[in-house]
């Protein structure tokens, strides 16, 4: 199986520019600003920066075209359950979506157009993956290795992400199976799936998306269910002749489409925060269920056991017609393990499959990044969330001056748009470098106590919110049971926690002196 680390196959060719000082050709490059990958968080940057009159920087990707997310998942289905409206940058409208909700393809364009749009090209350096970044206290610099050589930056942004991780189950056998095997983060659209028995492992947010597509062509499906989703009503329309006329024409009608529907889902942070709330909530998916699914024994089967809203809330019109074909079985008994051409559930019965598929989602509260990057003192990011992840304002950690983790620790929303959270993120970034620069700044480096007193009163406030008490075992939970992911209130406190950089929460150290360096020399 291709590691997600490694560049993604269906980028789109694109030249690669290497500096000199990176081929080892001069002295090592050294930039105000580097920033890491171009999926929303990192273009979103890159644009900003330029914006605010900062062109020292560059944007390090580890594929050869843009897109994060959108350009590494191609599978049959794949969209957004976000209105394309808030799920886009409020900087870089488009009014010429198709429908209610974007398809893959429209996303990946319009982060490519995006990044044409505003300039960021030149900034770019593709297939440059990071290898790792060291903190040189000496210099109060960040040491940066790509796979493309060396450079040097004063702040390091990532902009990473949780989803680019697959998380591959550690299923006995799986290794050794002898038909085809593929995460469908890594769809292999050149595996022919026609006539196929094929087995799906998961029944998450990537699996009702291509599930229903590749229904209708499969041979058979088994598909592996270990809890079931709550599935709601998908209200997804074609954009009207008239409101595409709207949104190209008159003006602040779009950011009138965007501001409603932002505002709005803000009531559902107010429902999800509280379980007896978000369960009489559960009747619209309950009531979606019972209309689609007709067999009781099935529609049993297919009920969660868990408050609506605990593990993701997933959307879509086809998932339970899909499933109730005749060439689809439902397995619910777990997996025992894998042979050779076949999967043995734990009750003992043994199912032919020349394909697997995983659906199976993401390393999401073991980020890859934590890898390879190094802070103060040499500690590894990884080490020092060795008790759990966690950040100051889910984007500064104490121990590691400079660095911005763009859908940092306790980010993730549960009734929103991701892209609100980066922009915020992003606003936070741009205050830092006006002050650092304002007042000399070397580097600055969120105190620890601060940053302890900031996740204490985020954990208050998860206490009893659906994610933690709606009894089921999610991918927003760590191993410890602590839930280092959701941001569990309105997305307008966490913009008014990120609006100002407040340099009292951090340690400040002036800038390195030219005779300093030079006795480090």
């Amino acid at each position: 199986m291709t590691s997600i680390l490694e560049p993604a196959r269906d980028g789109g060719a694109r030249s690669t520019a290497t500096d000199d000082a990176s081929a080892g050709r001069g002295p090592t490059r050294h930039l105000r600003v580097a920033v890491i990958g171009t999926g929303f968080s990192g273009l979103g940057t890159a644009i900003r920066l330029l914006q605010s009159g900062i062109d020292d920087f560059l944007v390090f990707e580890r594929a050869d075209e843009v897109g994060g997310t959108w350009r590494d998942n191609s599978y049959p289905g794949c969209a957004c359950d976000v209105m394309s409206h808030l799920y886009s940058f409020s900087f870089a409208r488009n009014p010429h979506w198709k429908s209610t909700f974007g398809k893959r393809d429209e996303l990946y364009a319009y982060l490519r157009d995006t990044a044409d749009r505003f300039g960021v090209r030149p900034h770019i350096r593709f297939q440059h993956e990071l290898l790792a970044a060291r903190w040189d206290e000496d210099e109060r610099r960040w040491q940066i290795d790509t796979s493309q050589g060396r450079y040097t930056a004063q702040v390091l942004v990532t902009g990473t992400g949780y989803l680019s991780e697959a998380a591959v189950p550690d299923i006995k056998g799986l290794s050794d199976f002898q038909g085809k095997v593929f995460h469908s983060s890594q769809w292999d659209h050149d595996h022919d799936l026609t006539g196929r028995r094929v087995a799906v492992i998961g029944t998450g947010a990537s699996a009702i998306q291509f599930v229903p597509k590749i229904q209708p062509e499969v041979g058979h499906l088994d598909l592996y269910q270990r809890t079931p989703p709550w599935v709601g009503p998908k209200n997804d329309k074609p954009t009207s002749k008239l409101q595409g006329a709207l949104l190209r024409s008159l003006p602040g009608y779009q950011i009138f489409r965007r501001n409603f529907n932002m505002w709005g889902r803000e009531i559902l942070a107010f429902v999800m925060a509280r379980p007896n709330v978000a369960g009489k909530m559960q009747k619209m998916a309950s009531d979606h269920l019972k209309k689609s699914v007709a067999d009781e024994t099935l529609r049993a089967k297919l009920t969660p056991d868990y408050v609506m809203a605990c593990k993701r809330l997933l959307f879509s019109n086809t998932w339970y017609p899909a499933i109730q074909q005749p060439n689809v079985d439902i397995v619910t008994d777990g997996i025992a393990e894998v042979r050779a051409t076949s999967v043995v559930s734990q009750d003992g019965t043994e199912r032919e499959v020349d394909t697997i598929i995983l659906g199976t989602g993401f390393q999401a509260t073991d980020r890859p990044v934590a890898r390879r990057i190094w802070g103060r003192d040499g500690v590894q990011l990884r080490e020092a969330w060795d008790r759990g992840m966690a950040a100051h304002r889910g984007t500064t950690i104490a121990g590691f001056p400079n660095l911005f983790m763009l859908l940092g620790p306790n980010t993730t929303l549960g009734h929103s748009s991701q892209t609100v959270m980066i922009e915020a993120q992003i606003q936070y970034v741009l205050d830092a470098l006006k002050k650092m620069d304002k007042r000399g700044l070397a580097s600055v480096e969120v105190r620890q106590e601060a940053q302890d007193a900031y996740n204490e009163a985020l954990d208050a406030k998860l206490d009893g919110t659906v994610w933690n008490a709606g009894n089921c075992n999610s991918w927003y939970l760590d191993a410890s049971g602590r839930n280092p992911s959701i941001w569990p209130t309105y997305t307008w406190r966490f913009r008014r926690a990120t609006k100002r950089f407040d340099l009292s929460e951090y340690q400040l150290a002036s800038q390195v002196t030219s005779a300093r360096r030079a006795a480090h020399t």
